[in-house]
């Protein structure tokens, strides 16, 4: 795999299973990255096509190089996981089913390991966080102009409650800001001793600046609906994620994709003609095994949810008015 920006797939024996059995059709990766998930599921599935989206220019060109074997099978396309149905619709094999959409969100370990991109607190960079270069926003700009408050609110709703207020203070005081570093020594700073021995408190800052520099939980919304909408029946939705933003997004759109929205009382009949769309394949989120996490700890955080799109009601067809 290309080293410069490798993809060590997560939960790829769990993943392949959720998508194992299902026909022929497209495969629609959102976030392809090194292509590690979509060359394991074009070869467990001789039978498909792959449409694969990236917004990173990087990711799009490493995972054309790994795909390049699977020739006309492989679509891979520079663009939002939101724009899946345009993207899906224009591609040259519109015709054919979705039978499988996979998310897998987050940072990838290159553009975390790339110092030069700003994601991690760990390596000396500038302040950007940009999954797309070409976009406006970088993290310097929200670092520089956010006022207290906006930052303290942005930290504390990416799990950094106790010490939002102080963290978002000494950012104002200390500004300018430049780089990764700096910006890991003010959070550091603001933060007293027995909190830091528990894990670098810039980790769930950084998460937090990323996550609004890339408009991600935004975008996750629509995305996953337009998902179940392009999917065939029976097809299924894979989404891999890996923090409480994300769990709480994915859980309330499948959990009105599962109930059709239906607004009844709990445990009486529904009444209000909510129409399901999809069925939960497992109640709670799966994680990676421990083997997994042992040979890469970066899996230690993630979680697995997946649907399968149920059948069309005739009255959507057209069939009964």
């Amino acid at each position: 795999m290309d080293e410069e920006f490798r993809h060590v797939p997560v939960m790829l024996d769990e993943v392949l299973e959720v998508f194992e059995g299902l026909g022929g059709g497209i495969l629609v990766d959102t976030t392809v990255g090194g292509a590690g998930h979509a060359r394991a599921l074009l070869e467990a599935h001789p039978d498909w096509d792959l449409v694969a989206l990236d917004r990173d220019p990087d990711a799009v060109d490493a995972a054309t190089r790994q795909l390049a074997a699977f020739g006309a099978r492989a679509h891979v396309v520079r663009a939002r996981f939101d724009e899946i149905s345009s993207v899906v619709a224009s591609s040259p094999v519109a015709t054919r089913p979705v039978v499988a959409v996979l998310f897998d969100l987050g940072v990838s370990s290159h553009q975390l390991d790339a110092a030069d991109r700003g994601f991690s607190y760990r390596n000396d960079g500038p302040l950007d966080m940009r999954m797309d270069p070409a976009d406006e926003l970088s993290a310097y700009e929200v670092v520089n102009a956010g006022d207290e408050e906006s930052l303290a609110a942005m930290f504390a709703a990416h799990g950094e409650a106790r010490f939002a207020r102080r963290i978002a203070r000494s950012i104002v005081e200390r500004r300018p800001i430049e780089s990764t570093v700096a910006l890991a020594d003010v959070v550091a700073g603001a933060v007293p001793a027995a909190a830091r021995r528990r894990g670098h408190p810039a980790r769930r800052v950084f998460q937090a600046l990323r996550v609004t520099v890339n408009s991600e939980l935004e975008v996750l919304g629509p995305a996953l609906d337009d998902a179940v909408e392009i999917l065939e029946p029976k097809g299924r939705i894979v989404v891999l994620y890996y923090h409480s933003g994300e769990d709480r997004l994915v859980k309330e759109r499948f959990r009105i994709a599962e109930t059709g929205g239906c607004v009844c009382p709990p445990g009486l009949p529904c009444v209000c003609g909510a129409v399901p769309t999809v069925r939960l394949l497992n109640r709670g989120a799966r994680l990676a095994s421990r083997a997994e996490i042992d040979s890469n700890p970066r899996s230690e955080s993630v979680r697995l949810r997946a649907v399968e799109r149920l059948p069309v009601p005739l009255a959507r067809q057209g069939g009964a008015r």
